[in-house]
């Protein structure tokens, strides 16, 4: 039995993406707006014959798999499970006994948190402390309550133990689930007088709780946290995602906060794009988690030494996932919740001008030392060098030691010689990796190279064309393996031969998923095809594969381009190099 296979069955893709994207019956096919940029014009196509989608303003497809991966941030995994509960598909038939057994009591432990979580919410509306602390102190409305799913875990003992048991739960899956606690006195309630606040995963299945303190007691933590347990890993959890997904995802830019009371204040404000982790620690999975929908993060953490060192931390983290990280600066004793409640729009002009994190850290020790003193230099050098060390790209890296050496006044070749010599301290120096995000021009690329793989896949007559092109000038490695197929085929052979011997490609690595990665690219090519140059005459589409091709080249060059002054800045290429292949470049360009 196969799961993936079976979950297609059961779905119909144009039901699955209408839950995300409006769409409308164009023929054969549905189109709608692009879910994935601000498109005016609907370019969003939809084909239920071929169980495809293909997005033209981005240059995204694929099946129902890879959009619920792109839409919710899942991996593949994740999006199996989310699709198969969907279809009414149990996944135990398809696993071994040991795993079957593992998602039968994961299966369990969310009904279990579910029960608590009503149970909570129930107690809520019967407290009249939490309830003040809820709708006055904090000035939430009901609906704002009933969206996040605030509770009271009511202070007397076991009541929620006892709650579960009557519905069929044992005491080890309440302790599994993290909702008990052995205390002197035996077992009991993790939580006990707190105000209850849900933490739920990015498809709003609750996981955990953070409980906050309604009545001031020095002895007791304010938050206490669902301890680690098999669905709760605070080192992965984002609180707020399932509320903020498709905000960040819209605007490119989500906002990280300390509280997660201030991820409701915000959310009520109508500012929807932030959500927060179990304190300011950042983990490389957080980053990982919230690069699945924007690469700009911004932090807007308390501007203490504590949010100061919280940001410190986060920059190689940041550098290694891949996401550009900026700071939030709030008014001196104020936090997002004090500006929403003076006026959210002081909140969202806050978060628009917001500061490049390095440039953020240097300005906060430039306040702090006094840097005309000898002393003071010495202090500032040594923790903005700190800072740079902790910088992938060595590009980056060159910038801020030009301008930590304008504010000292002091020479480059001085800061880079305590540079090098701290960096010899502490262990052998590796040379940089640099990220980047994805581009506007990487989209534009994928775009091109995709019109001209459907031409030439499509049209026969179109691949006298081929010698223009070599498998350096695609974007990625599916792509080039496609044009290396076409390539080594001759001009006569059929679309339809031609495709079934892409579909029959082992590719570099024999494997499931290469397999549905090439079907599902093949389709969109054939997606991308029939939208666009079915109906274009001979004439035309000569016409057309010339301007691609010429598109593509001058991206190509670009491209090439841009890599070489990169190499030649981080010292990899020398000046001799750099003018001789961009004048190789060059001709090629004018050669078109």
């Amino acid at each position: 039995m196969d799961a993936v296979q079976d979950v297609k069955a059961k779905l119909d893709i144009e039901d699955v993406i209408s839950e995300y994207v409006q769409l409308k019956r164009a023929g054969r096919n549905f189109k709608g707006l692009s879910p994935f940029t601000a498109e005016k014009s609907p370019s969003f196509i939809v084909s239920p014959d071929k169980n495809i989608w293909h997005d033209f303003s981005s240059g995204k497809g694929g099946d129902i798999f890879t959009f619920v991966m792109e839409m919710e941030g899942l991996d593949f995994r994740g999006a199996l499970e989310l699709l198969a509960r969907r279809a009414g598909i149990d996944l135990e038939q398809y696993n071994t006994k040991s795993s079957g057994t593992s998602s039968k009591l994961k299966e369990r432990l969310h009904a279990a948190l579910e029960a608590a979580t009503k149970f909570y919410q129930v107690q809520f509306s019967r407290n009249q402390v939490a309830l003040e602390y809820v709708l006055k102190k904090r000035a939430f409305t009901k609906q704002t309550a009933l969206d996040f799913r605030l509770g009271y875990s009511p202070n007397n003992g076991a009541a929620l133990i006892d709650y579960l048991k009557k519905q069929k739960f044992t005491e080890a899956e309440l302790e599994k689930a993290g909702l008990t606690a052995t205390r002197y006195n035996g077992v009991s309630d993790m939580f006990r007088g707190r105000l209850m606040v849900p933490l739920m995963d990015p498809q709003g299945r609750v996981i955990g709780f953070t409980a906050r303190l309604l009545v001031d007691d020095p002895k007791a933590p304010k938050y206490i946290n669902t301890p680690q347990t098999i669905l709760y890993d605070k080192s992965r959890h984002i609180f707020g995602l399932n509320f903020a997904k498709d905000a960040i995802r819209k605007s490119a830019v989500a906002v990280l906060v300390e509280g997660n009371l201030d991820v409701i204040a915000s959310y009520q404000a109508n500012v929807r794009n932030v959500v927060a982790t179990a304190g300011t620690a950042l983990t490389e999975m957080n980053l990982k988690a919230i690069k699945r929908f924007t690469g700009d993060v911004r932090l807007a953490f308390d501007q203490d030494r504590a949010g100061l060192a919280a940001t410190e931390r986060a920059l190689p983290i940041a550098g290694k996932v891949g996401v550009s990280l900026s700071v939030i600066t709030i008014p001196e004793g104020k936090d997002p919740d004090d500006l929403i409640k003076k006026n959210p729009k002081l909140w969202q002009e806050a978060i628009n001008n917001h500061q490049y994190a390095v440039d953020w850290i240097i300005d906060r020790y430039k306040s702090q030392l006094d840097i005309s003193s000898a002393l003071g230099k010495r202090e500032f050098s040594d923790v903005v060098l700190a800072t740079i060390r902790r910088l992938s790209d060595a590009v980056e890296q060159e910038h801020y030691l030009q301008r930590l050496s304008q504010i000292i006044d002091v020479s480059v070749e001085a800061l880079k010689t305590k540079l090098d010599a701290n960096e010899e301290t502490l262990k052998p120096r590796k040379k940089p990796k640099t990220t980047y995000q994805l581009s506007v021009q990487d989209i534009e690329h994928a775009r091109t190279q995709n019109q001209l793989l459907s031409l030439l896949l499509m049209k026969p007559a179109l691949r006298s064309h081929l010698k223009s092109f070599y498998e350096d000038m695609f974007h990625t490695e599916i792509a080039k393996l496609v044009f290396k197929t076409i390539n080594e085929q001759k001009n006569d052979v059929s679309s339809k031969e031609m495709t079934d011997a892409l579909l029959a490609h082992p590719g570099s690595a024999n494997s499931e998923t290469f397999v549905q990665d090439m079907s599902n690219y093949v389709k969109m090519l054939l997606l991308q095809h029939e939208t666009t140059y079915q109906d274009l005459d001979d004439v035309e589409l000569d016409y057309e594969i010339e301007r691609v091709r010429t598109r593509l080249l001058k991206q190509y060059v670009e491209t090439k381009k841009t890599e070489l002054r990169r190499l030649h800045e981080s010292g990899e290429v020398d000046e001799a190099r750099l003018l001789q292949d961009s004048s190789v470049l060059d001709k090629l360009l004018k050669s078109s």
